[in-house]
């Protein structure tokens, strides 16, 4: 029997800054779009078993639709291991809908439905931990900041012979990208004072 994270574990984090976050009212029954969670869905392709998610022997031992199982590689057990569709539609569903609450809880500045959509997106497939930075700059109002910082964010932590290192995930770079351009608008602290 394999151990994987769940949503709460995987999404965890702490915010190590000062400033509380309070979300914003409009935010507050937001969710994500169903064209946006269907794009997700179909960049997350459906595996119905374990997998390395960087090829043989590298990555994070993964299942479903890009679910992080754990850190590291799969055990030999956990590669044998098949999942059913119920399984990955259910963790999928799951993870989104943990996503979205994230999203809402964390942001204290109104969002579109775009910007909403790319949260979601970016905080499931990276985690509440990594995108600490992002929030921070969307709750300061500097789209353009928390732009660039998705931007950044093509690197998979792999452990190889023993050892970490971090390399580029080349599917990674169109996802970001697509997360990004909801913020390469004007941010609402300038739109606001015009």
């Amino acid at each position: 029997m394999s151990v994987y994270l769940d949503a709460e574990t995987f999404m965890s984090g702490h915010n190590h800054h000062a400033t509380p976050f309070t979300s914003d009212a409009s935010n507050a029954t937001m969710k994500m779009s169903p064209g946006a969670k269907g794009r997700m869905r179909a960049t997350e392709r459906a595996v119905y078993r374990y997998y390395n998610d960087m090829g043989k022997n590298k990555g994070n031992c993964t299942w479903g639709p890009g679910l992080l199982a754990h850190k590291g590689i799969c055990s030999e057990d956990e590669l044998k291991q098949k999942v059913s569709t119920k399984s990955v539609n259910l963790e999928f569903e799951r993870r989104v809908a943990e996503a979205e609450r994230i999203v809402r809880r964390k942001t204290k500045v109104a969002l579109n439905q775009a910007q909403f959509d790319a949260l979601c997106s970016l905080t499931y497939n990276a985690g509440i931990k990594a995108t600490r930075d992002t929030y921070d700059f969307v709750n300061q109002g500097d789209f353009s900041g928390a732009a660039a910082n998705i931007s950044k964010m093509i690197k998979v932590e792999i452990h190889e012979g023993g050892r970490k290192k971090y390399v580029i995930a080349p599917g990674l770079i169109t996802r970001r990208a697509e997360e990004s351009a909801p913020f390469r608008v004007a941010s609402p602290a300038t739109t606001a004072g015009e």
